[in-house]
């Protein structure tokens, strides 16, 4: 009965947390991003502190908490801003156009902060909190007062994320996972960006009750995408070529619900060929080389968290680390598994129906390879579409469709997207950006009469 309570509680109310579910927790607005299972025992560590995660359950996605300094230990607390910050915010930023002084006459000699190190340790014994410390700094500095309006904003964040660091409670979608994967390990989600990838759901004209074949060697995050968008309705066919599947563990961060993970289900290649009365033979000879990735991606997934936690230990914080690498109490709490094997009567009706979409998002399997064995199996007038990092492989599979007249209305498409900073008088856009989101190949499937 207390397995099936979060499960219940999940489907009523998606948009508090429950003992058990996937979070992504945003330190200090986007310098940490970690990725956590929820449960009493599990803990997370923010430079030298160690902070429960136990205060977290039960609190709607969007809470804000600050670390606090507990008699015994660290804590995490829900911290409320104070609503007059926006207007002193503005009521600064209009000010600054009649300021005349500047940063020209600070030297950054580091003496211009009295206090010290044991000053500060001395506080903490006391039991000051963090802005307390971080007021405190701002009182001793000989050259805070000297410093424009948003000079003092910068210093006043940089002791704040140091001495009060807060945490933002953010829900696992598709755009929070790609974003946060793409801004720390683009290379396991094969450099897709989330404007892509939502343009790869738009392009295979992804809705309720659709039939999607989908090949995701992104980690998973295709496929989740595809589900969240359904929402429970139609189905997803995560296919693959050989006998392995590719790994798709980005899937369980979703929290999502049994009945949508009943209809997230794996079938291979050579099954679905088998439905279409022996084709089977025209992927054969991808086996061999499709089970190496396959098993070569996995070791990939494995040492990419060792890297992480790696890098975690020697820089002092965790960056994207695994959910089974946070906390071992925390196994014991386990979400609905999705990507169970497809049975055969919902082979027989893709096989009967034909799916009414697809998308590829293989970056180390060739791309006309991929789409003349798949192809067929879309219903006449069904859109697909195709992602890589590169526009040499999609050129060339958009040349072999024209070829053998396969597809209609072929276009490759390259996403472009400028994030912006908006602060008052200082809007312009971020200083370090993406060069590119890789490109898609769309179109739709033709009656020929070799089909």
């Amino acid at each position: 009965m207390s397995e099936n309570k979060p499960e219940s509680d999940s489907i009523q109310n998606p948009r508090v947390t429950w003992e058990g579910c996937s979070v992504l927790l945003d330190i200090n607005d986007g310098d940490r991003l970690v990725f956590a299972r929820l449960s009493a025992g599990s803990t997370l560590k923010i430079g030298n502190k160690t902070c429960s995660l136990q205060p977290l359950i039960g609190c709607p996605f969007g809470s804000l908490f600050q670390v606090e300094s507990g008699k015994e230990k660290p804590y995490l607390s829900r911290y409320s801003p104070p609503t007059e910050e926006n207007n002193v915010l503005d009521e600064r930023g209009n000010q600054s156009q009649e300021e005349s002084r500047d940063n020209r006459s600070i030297i950054d000699n580091n003496q211009a902060q009295s206090l010290t190190g044991e000053d500060i340790d001395a506080m903490r014994r006391q039991g000051a909190t963090g802005n307390e410390i971080v007021e405190a700094l701002i009182a001793n500095s000989a050259t805070y007062e000297k410093k424009t309006q948003f000079s003092q904003e910068k210093y006043r964040l940089k002791k704040q994320k140091k001495y009060a660091p807060k945490v933002l409670l953010r829900r696992p979608v598709s755009r929070s996972i790609c974003e946060a994967y793409f801004k720390k390990y683009p290379a396991r989600i094969g450099f897709l960006r989330v404007d892509a990838l939502s343009l790869l759901l738009s392009m295979a004209n992804v809705t309720a009750n659709s039939d999607v074949l989908v090949v995701d060697m992104v980690g998973g995050l295709l496929t989740g995408a595809v589900a969240e968008r359904l929402g429970g309705t139609g189905s997803v066919c995560n296919t693959f070529l050989g006998e392995t599947p590719y790994p798709m563990e980005i899937i369980r961060m979703f929290n999502f619900s049994n009945e949508i993970c009943k209809r997230t289900l794996r079938c291979s290649l050579n099954d679905l060929c088998s439905a279409q009365n022996g084709t089977g033979e025209q992927v054969s000879q991808h086996e061999d080389v499709s089970t190496v990735e396959s098993q070569s991606n996995e070791q990939t997934s494995l040492s990419a968290s060792t890297e992480e936690v790696h890098l975690s230990s020697e820089n002092g914080a965790e960056d994207l680390v695994p959910e089974n690498e946070l906390s071992t109490i925390s196994r014991t709490c386990k979400a609905p598994k999705a990507g169970d094997k497809a049975p055969k009567e919902v082979i027989l009706s893709w096989k009967g129906n034909g799916f009414s979409s697809l998308i590829i998002a293989a970056p180390e399997q060739d791309a006309w390879s991929l789409v003349k064995d798949l192809l067929p199996f879309l219903s006449y007038s069904a859109p697909f579409a195709i992602y890589h990092q590169y526009l040499q492989p999609l050129t060339t599979c958009m040349h072999q469709l024209q070829l053998e007249k396969m597809a209609i209305g072929l276009q490759i498409s390259e996403p472009w997207l400028r994030e912006y900073q908006v602060l008052p008088l200082r809007t312009h856009p971020c200083m370090q950006m993406s060069g590119s989101g890789g490109y898609i190949l769309s179109g739709t499937r033709t009656y020929t009469s070799q089909s």
